[in-house]
């Protein structure tokens, strides 16, 4: 029988579904090109997960990795981890054989659930000596077994002892290789009551289009899984498109939907004839963030689909500040308030607090419970904080009713498309290059992007610097890290802006591309 949990109860064990589950077990919960699954089926396959991790000798605290596309299975995956105590590590599948295995190393990982797509770094990841068990997702992987085959061999009935786990995502560093970002309790996400009480929610009719990668912080807590703990079904894109994502909101009336200002431009790009032959109507509510969205961008959003733009700000590390349309309104330009729990701070270099209306470091401290570290990394933990207060790189300030806008960002941070960069990974690549004496990256401005990633090179000796040479860079940088990370383009300089100790000055040097934040 199905354990008796009311929702209250079932939401901080990650068993909410199986409530839905047993009051609606026909209701849509995924609905995507690689299968479809009710709750009353999402349900069961996230217990068959536990149950099997279980069965393998996983005990709570230990770590899986998963290495998967948009596709019902990875959101199984998650639900049954999140039930049985174990700390999930979705990983992004656009990086390179050697930084997945990386992660899933790092994470520590005794299971690795990869999609047959992404075989080559599976295997690589499988010959860790920490993971004991790979499971095959749509396909065979060398070495791995069937995931399908072995769920088949576990019950469907909902677990009951379930036991909270965690989910632990990587996030790149300023410095070297990406960090984990585990909370020091189990997560009661800030953000989530601002968005529940904001969202107007009808679980016996509503739809969210997720058009993002489910391994991204946002699409993770903000679509799979506020939205499908409350019931509401989930329509998933592979990638995006934009007119597919105007075909799958008039197809399915999708009525919520979260997004990243770079898809905002894509769609505004399509031809008006396009735009307007696609019913939008039931669509009510929309969620952007990840990135910075410029004010004629979000003014020419609304125009279009009227004041239902929600926005949020911040990262991996945690969300605590929201904007609703009506704060857009009476405060433009801003990206919000602060949640309940959650509290703004704008410092200076010394780290004193300045006054309302003066620009310096955007800090945000979250409530006790979404305190974290990054795992194994305790000087990178304390590099981005003063005391309970940490920063994400962004530059900012407050206005007189609390509301955040922000100015610009950290030179050693870049946003493109939503997806932080950081350029002293690929200073670190390039300056191997026999042809480099010294390479410095920094962000540039895109109109598509928001920003992109320049090269700065001093050439070694005797050596021609021209396109040639910078299309070889380019694809060295694409051999040895993710593409979203490599440079799009090579400037040449005799040397860079220095300290008095001879220590390059980033930021001047980004400012050459910025004359307007000169």
């Amino acid at each position: 029988m199905p354990t008796a949990l009311t929702a209250a109860e079932a939401g901080p064990l990650g068993m909410a579904i199986s409530v839905v589950a047993r009051d609606n077990p026909d209701r849509p919960a995924i609905i995507a090109p690689k299968g479809n699954r009710s709750f009353a089926e999402l349900n069961a396959n996230a217990n068959r997960v536990g149950r099997l991790l279980r069965r393998v000798g996983l005990k709570p605290g230990d770590g899986v990795a998963l290495l998967c596309s948009n596709r019902p299975e990875f959101v199984e995956i998650i639900m049954g981890v999140m039930r049985c105590g174990l700390r999930i590590t979705p990983v992004n599948w656009h990086l390179t054989a050697d930084e997945v295995r990386y992660i899933v190393d790092d994470c520590e990982a005794r299971v690795l659930f990869a999609e047959a797509t992404f075989g080559e770094p599976a295997r690589l990841s499988l010959q860790e000596p920490g993971v004991d068990i790979g499971f095959a997702i749509g396909g065979e992987i060398g070495g791995f077994r069937s995931f399908d085959a072995a769920l088949e061999a576990e019950s469907g009935e909902d677990i009951g002892d379930p036991v909270i786990g965690e989910r632990m995502l990587y996030t790149s560093g300023t410095t070297g290789r990406p960090k984990g970002v585990k909370f020091l309790h189990k997560r009661r996400v800030p953000l989530i009551p601002a968005l529940t009480a904001s969202a107007d929610l009808r679980p016996d009719e509503d739809l969210l289009l997720n058009p993002s990668p489910l391994y991204h912080a946002a699409p993770m807590s903000l679509n799979l899984w506020w939205a499908l703990n409350q019931g509401i079904g989930m329509v998933v894109m592979e990638r995006f498109d934009p007119e597919e994502f105007l075909v799958l909101i008039e197809r399915h009336r999708v009525t919520h939907s979260h997004v990243v200002p770079v898809m905002f431009q894509r769609l505004l790009d399509l031809p008006q004839h396009v735009l307007a032959r696609h019913d939008l109507s039931s669509l009510r509510w929309m969620l952007h963030g990840s990135a910075p969205c410029s004010t004629d961008l979000k003014n020419s959003v609304i125009a279009w689909l009227g004041p239902i733009l929600h926005e949020f700000f911040g990262g991996t590390e945690g969300a605590l500040v929201y904007s609703t349309p009506a704060d857009w309104q009476s405060h433009p330009g801003t990206v919000g308030k602060a949640v309940e729990g959650g509290t703004i701070a704008i410092l200076d270099d010394d780290g004193n607090a300045l006054p309302t209306g003066e620009i310096g470091t955007v800090y945000l401290r979250a409530p006790e419970t979404e305190r974290f570290v990054y795992f194994k990394a305790s000087e990178k933990t304390e590099a981005n904080r003063r005391g309970d207060w940490f920063t994400m790189g962004d530059m900012g300030f407050l206005d007189d009713d609390g509301y955040l806008y922000l100015t610009g960002r950290d030179a050693d941070i870049v946003v493109s498309g939503g997806v932080n960069i950081y350029p002293a990974e690929i200073d670190l690549v390039l300056n191997t290059h026999p042809a480099v004496k010294e390479a410095v990256c920094v962000g540039i401005p895109s109109e598509r992007w928001g920003e992109e990633i320049r090269a700065v090179v001093r050439p070694a000796e005797d050596v021609v610097a021209d396109d040639t040479l910078a299309d070889e860079l380019i694809s060295f940088s694409r051999d040895r890290i993710a593409a979203f990370k490599a440079p799009k383009s090579i400037d040449w300089v005799d040397d860079f802006p220095r300290s008095s100790v001879g220590k390059v000055m980033r930021r001047d040097l980004r400012d050459r591309y910025w004359p307007a934040r000169s």
